[in-house]
């Protein structure tokens, strides 16, 4: 799992996002465009993605939720 999938777990299970094996990579490649940081950046991934939590987190579960909504179709 990815350095802070597994930290983020109670906000995906709020998104409705269940992190597989299968699926990880993809989870992984959303919140990375979700914070516009280049993919496999994970430490500004995850400054990022803490500031955003901070300042909103039922938004960041709400942009989740919609972009992996987005991804299943």
């Amino acid at each position: 799992m990815s350095c802070y999938l597994r930290h983020m777990q109670r906000l995906l299970d709020q998104a409705g996002i269940a992190v597989t094996k299968e699926n990880r990579q993809d989870v992984d490649r959303l919140i990375h465009e979700l914070v516009a940081v280049q993919y496999k950046n994970c430490p500004t991934t995850w400054k990022e993605v803490k500031q955003w939590i901070a300042e909103d987190e039922a938004g960041f579960v709400a942009r989740l939720k919609e972009g992996w909504a987005k991804h299943a179709r």
